[in-house]
């Protein structure tokens, strides 16, 4: 596991094994860019795909809120919170160290560089 200090990890249920990975694959480039882009910097999901990310039509995103629409529960807070479960099993699963905590209510994520996977 490459979160620092090591977390808990939840699945996702209720969309397909094809879609999750479509959204696995698609948090990955989004983890990618940033990391390129503002390496020393703090992320979360809501920084990858809230702000002017929050449309999700044409992404695999779109499966998280069909997923929660028509509950009686907010289907985009919802969608969010699976959203950030996957981001979450991503990182813990990529090649590099991420550092992670809780800030603001949500899980937040920083790059660890050390030389190695640069």
């Amino acid at each position: 596991m490459t979160l620092v200090p090591q977390s808990d990890l939840r699945t996702i249920g209720g969309i397909s094994d094809d879609e999750i990975t479509a959204i696995r694959n698609f948090l990955q480039g989004a983890v990618y860019c940033w990391c390129k882009n503002r390496p020393d910097e703090w992320f979360s999901l809501r920084d990858l795909m809230g702000g002017e990310n929050t449309r999700w039509a044409g992404t695999p995103l779109l499966a998280l809120y069909e997923k929660h629409e028509g509950s009686s529960e907010d289907p985009v807070l919802q969608a969010g919170q699976d959203g950030g479960w996957l981001l979450k099993r991503v990182i813990s699963e990529d090649l590099r160290r991420f550092e992670t905590r809780e800030a603001y209510r949500i899980r937040e994520y920083h790059w660890l560089r050390d030389g190695n996977d640069e």
